[in-house]
């Protein structure tokens, strides 16, 4: 732990001694977030950091603001290691929370506005905070009185900072940054108590249900992590960068924030998503990278007027699944990516072959990284060529939850791999290994005994012309147990296919025949979760109630 200044309890760290080799081998960074900022601000102090619908903010403005309210909150007697809950939207205020907190060592908690009393009650149990960032005009919901609402029934929640809104409560954050001149922010600033190995942010466990759990990043790894990523896409300080989900997500910090505070890229912030209105930014400040880890993709292939927008500038457009229709759709180059906040990142630059690109997620752009297939539930690899649970373990993996002794203890093999639930299959694509996505552990259909895995007939599905999206939940049925059912939302004035259809196209694609949905459902949009991941659950429910109204109506 000498390397650890300020220790946070509950937090596993990475051993001293394999935190050495991480620095000696330029795994990570011996830096912090807010000096890396700080630095790049020095190169390109006129350069647009951030690019927003209502103003534009040079990195020399960001350093600037980040060190006053940085310095504020010192003042108001947060300390480096407190910890601060954040509900705030993709807006520049909320990048410029976020850096101050990395320059204050203040530990954000990245939820989301859309958690309620559940999901912020028990994670401001178990982080600790005193902190906590809420965004005014965030949506019609009362975020400022539900925080203020919090606050009461956690003592510990003992200072609030209100961004984009008034003063009817808590600090405004604005005021905040206006009370602190610039020198003595730098002077408060000089010498905090934290450094390249202390906790950076604690993220969130993804999933569909349950609480999640909360995953500590750290400032050396973190920086490291996303140097490599940017390597891997060809991200530079010339790159633009879009970005129109949630700021708080570690997709976002990797893939946006941190490469604009270390290696000087732009950020085009888009606060909500709109497919017309991302075309359009694209086109207006000529970016160059694109993600998908979200509904974006699936929008994006059912947008009619594609040709209509100049999409030149765009080097690549990196989404979870697909990337060959996408690429076909929108006509520029798209890889397949994976990630998990856990901390491993999978991916293809644009100039990788068409089969790595399209056929796999591609593989880390960290050299340190191992990764291992293994038979799901044992430590035993898989053969070549066949599918197992992804393992992983490298400078940027998990060592433990926060606090969580039982969690921590299925985690992990006894060598130390995170396990991911994942199942994947390696391929070797000119002479490197990638790893294509084959499903979820427990994500499947049980008919009759035969098990089917929902990702594998939703890839089948999508092929499909008339399907945009699709998704396979299981349904009850009296006699097998459990049938398919697909959710499908069709292409624009494309008809659905019936079940008789589209059981031939997939028999015709090879598909078994006893892996074919038996019932066709269509929607305009999946149900999300609070934090914007599909809400298989709620497809299972719908499709439930529907089967025993149906049933019932049969009866009577």
């Amino acid at each position: 732990m000498t390397g650890i200044r300020n220790p946070i309890s509950g937090v596993v760290y990475t051993p001293a001694d394999r935190a050495e080799r991480y620095l000696a081998d330029g795994a990570w960074i011996p830096s912090t977030v807010g000096d890396v900022l700080r630095a790049t601000a020095a190169r390109h102090p006129d350069k647009p950091a951030l690019i927003g619908d209502e103003r534009t903010v040079t990195f020399a403005e960001l350093d600037g603001s980040s060190d006053r309210l940085a310095a504020a909150l010192l003042a108001l007697g947060l300390a480096a290691g407190d910890r601060a809950i954040f509900q705030m939207g993709t807006t520049i205020e909320t990048v410029i929370a976020l850096a101050a907190c990395f320059k204050a060592g203040i530990v954000p908690v990245c939820t989301l506005p859309q958690h309620r009393e559940v999901e912020i009650g028990e994670l401001a149990r178990q982080s600790g905070a005193r902190g906590y960032f809420v965004q005014a005009d965030f949506s019609r919901f009362d975020l400022v009185g539900f925080a203020v609402s919090m606050m009461e029934r956690h003592p510990g929640l003992q200072h609030l900072v209100v961004a984009r809104g008034g003063r009817s409560a808590g600090l405004a954050l604005e005021d905040l940054i206006a009370a602190v001149p610039a020198e003595t922010a730098r002077d408060r600033l000089a010498g905090m108590p934290f450094g390249p190995q202390d906790v950076l942010t604690f993220q969130l466990s993804g999933g569909t249900t349950g609480l999640p759990k909360i995953i500590p990043r750290f400032h050396a790894e973190y920086l490291g992590h996303v140097r490599h990523l940017m390597g891997l896409y060809g991200m530079t300080a010339d790159s633009r960068i879009l970005w129109s989900l949630p700021l708080l997500h570690n997709a976002a910090q990797v893939y946006a924030l941190v490469p604009m505070m270390l290696g000087g890229a732009t950020v085009v912030l888009m606060p909500k998503v709109d497919i017309r209105r991302m075309l359009e930014l694209i086109e207006a400040h000529r970016v160059t990278h694109a993600l998908s880890v979200g509904p974006i993709a699936p929008q994006l292939m059912g947008y009619a007027d594609i040709r209509r927008h100049d999409l030149s500038s765009l080097r690549l457009f990196a989404t979870m699944s697909r990337a060959d229709t996408l690429e076909e759709h929108i006509g520029v180059p798209c890889s397949n990516l994976y990630g998990i906040t856990e901390g491993l990142l999978l991916g293809s630059p644009a100039d990788a072959p068409t089969e790595r690109r399209h056929r796999t997620q591609g593989t880390s752009g960290c050299p340190f990284d191992e990764i291992r297939l293994l038979e799901p539930g044992t430590e035993t690899p898989v053969p070549p060529g066949q599918m197992g649970e992804l393992c992983f373990r490298g400078p940027s993996s998990l060592r433990g939850y926060l606090d969580s002794a039982a969690a921590n203890a299925g985690a992990f093999t006894s060598d130390g791999f995170y396990r991911t639930g994942d199942i994947m299959t390696a391929h070797v694509v000119e002479g490197q290994t990638c790893y294509a996505f084959e499903g979820r552990l427990r994500d499947n259909v049980n008919r009759g005994g035969e098990k089917i895995g929902c990702e594998e007939v939703e890839a089948y599905v999508s092929r499909h012309p008339s399907v945009a999206d699709a998704k396979l939940v299981a349904m009850p049925d009296p006699v097998y147990g459990e049938k398919g059912c697909i959710f499908i939302i069709t292409r624009p004035g494309m008809p659905a296919p019936d079940v008789q259809e589209l059981g031939a196209f997939l028999t015709g694609c090879g598909l078994a025949k006893y892996k074919c949905p038996e019932r066709v459902e269509v929607l305009d949009e999946f149900p999300l979760t609070r934090v914007g991941k599909l809400n298989k659950p709620a497809l299972k429910t719908l499709i439930a109630d529907m089967v025993a109204a149906e049933s019932t109506a049969g009866a009577a």
